[in-house]
């Protein structure tokens, strides 16, 4: 039995979050569908940059995404967000994605991605990032 893989780092807290990958998530292949999985990203990823900007935000970029295992169905994919840096009125969120096969313990890392996001207002124009703590956790 192999020991379970260590998830990103403790200072990460706990996962954004945790799905199954189904059926319905696949490409013609049979496989889990590469933008699926960066949909989730994206939706962890903006989850705690609204959190942190205290409002709406929106994606305008994805850097360094490369898929290091698949996702198949009926694995649990956990994502992971840490904050890197807060700008004007811009958060870049760097995301982890890891798989545990449903009769597993075992955790794999399938994925990274550096989100950035700018903070909007309600006429969808750039707003500056309301201060908080330097680096604050999505917690």
């Amino acid at each position: 039995m192999t020991a379970p893989s260590p998830a990103p780092d403790a200072s990460w807290g706990p996962p954004v979050i945790r799905t199954i990958a189904m059926p319905a998530d696949t490409n013609p292949a049979g496989d889990i569908f590469g933008g699926w999985l960066m949909a989730q990203m994206d939706l962890a990823a903006g989850n705690v940059a609204a959190r942190r900007a205290r409002g709406r935000c929106a994606t305008i970029a994805v850097e360094g995404m490369t898929f290091l295992q698949p996702v198949v169905v009926g694995d649990e994919v956990s994502l992971y967000a840490h904050i890197v840096s807060v700008g004007r009125s811009s958060i870049r969120i760097q995301i982890e994605a890891w798989r545990r096969a449903r009769e597993s313990e075992e955790t794999i890392k399938v994925t990274q991605a550096l989100f950035t996001f700018v903070a909007i207002d309600e006429n969808r124009r750039p707003r500056p990032v309301p201060p908080g703590p330097a680096g604050s956790s999505p917690a």
